[in-house]
């Protein structure tokens, strides 16, 4: 007989205990004092102990502070002293006398044999409202001294702050001398200077006009006829519009445009006051409580399955126990 046979045929066997081991193992029973339940055993609980821990790391995890700067890395995200504005670099108010001692120095003069599209732009900061309202009649007063007019004007104020946006045509001869005298009428943050040669553009213009005016010329000996005179007028339009245009250019270009915007300073940021003795436990109690609110979120259902699991085995044991006693 083989070892797998054997255990088969021993398992067939259903042993029956005798009748006095039976009413012994009952009297027993009966008389023994009843255990008192231990709701947690020592195995038992890790069923419970092991969620909660995982919940509570995971809470952790999840809830940890991350991405903030600290102080000292919020301080290297500061711009510099000097910003870059287009071509002009803007130095801080307290350095700007010393970085531009000569304002004109950055507005270069302008061509005398060619014709450009002049620009400026000046910005400026004063002490108070009243000083941004001065700045602003003396810049009209030097506009019109040069031979200028504005463009438009827009002032504003509002307690201690003020600003305005002044747009001034100048001859073009005398922008030097205009931002020079605009520029001392505060202090620099910025300026900027752009310049657009139109000289190209017009000198293609003159070629094109001179080429319809040969073929104007040649129309003109042909014989009368309805297409010669069309073919005039429509060549004729064409130049009388190139000419227009090009005469629009040259006025527009005798003027410059600078751009002037005075203000004062910004209202400073309120200071920042230090956290109370009692801010490092405000902050703790607060992290502790989202831990909390995470660690029930993960480890109530975690738990509830625990002790669903601890009473299927104990039902399950009770019936074992149950079905041995009650065999005959």
């Amino acid at each position: 007989m083989s070892q797998r046979d054997l255990v088969a045929e021993l398992r067939a066997v259903q042993l029956t205990a005798p009748a006095q081991v039976r009413e012994r193992v009952r009297m027993i029973a009966a008389t023994a004092e009843p255990t008192p339940p231990r709701r947690f055993l020592r195995r038992r609980s890790l069923l419970l102990v092991i969620p909660v821990a995982a919940a509570l790391a995971g809470a952790v995890v999840l809830t940890r502070p991350g991405g903030h700067s600290s102080r000292g890395e919020l301080a290297l995200q500061k711009p510099q002293a000097g910003t870059v504005y287009g071509a002009v670099t803007v130095p801080s108010a307290g350095a700007a006398r010393a970085a531009i001692p000569n304002p004109s120095a950055l507005a270069p003069a302008p061509s005398p044999t060619r014709v450009q599209r002049y620009g400026a732009t000046i910005e400026l900061r004063v002490a108070s409202p009243r000083a941004v309202s001065t700045a602003v009649k003396q810049a009209l007063r030097i506009t019109t001294s040069l031979g200028g007019h504005p463009s438009s004007v827009h002032a504003s104020a509002a307690g201690k702050t003020g600003a305005a946006d002044l747009v001034l045509r100048i001859p073009r001869r005398n922008v030097q001398e205009a931002v020079t005298r605009l520029s001392q009428l505060g202090t620099i943050t910025s300026e900027q200077v752009d310049i657009q040669d139109l000289q190209a553009g017009l000198d293609a213009t003159d070629r094109r006009i001179a080429r319809l005016q040969r073929e104007l010329a040649v129309l003109r000996t042909e014989p009368q006829s309805t297409e010669r005179d069309r073919a005039i007028a429509a060549l004729t339009a064409q130049v009388v519009r190139l000419q227009r245009g090009e005469a629009g250019t040259l006025r527009a270009a005798q003027f410059a445009t600078v751009r002037l915007h005075v203000a004062t300073a910004p209202a400073p940021a309120p200071a920042h006051t230090g956290h109370g003795p009692l801010h490092g436990i405000g902050v703790a109690a607060y992290w502790v409580g989202i831990g909390a609110v995470y660690a029930v979120a993960f480890g109530l259902p975690l738990l509830v399955l625990g002790a669903l699991v601890f009473l299927a085995v104990r039902a399950v044991r009770r019936r074992r126990v149950d079905a041995l006693l009650s065999r005959p």
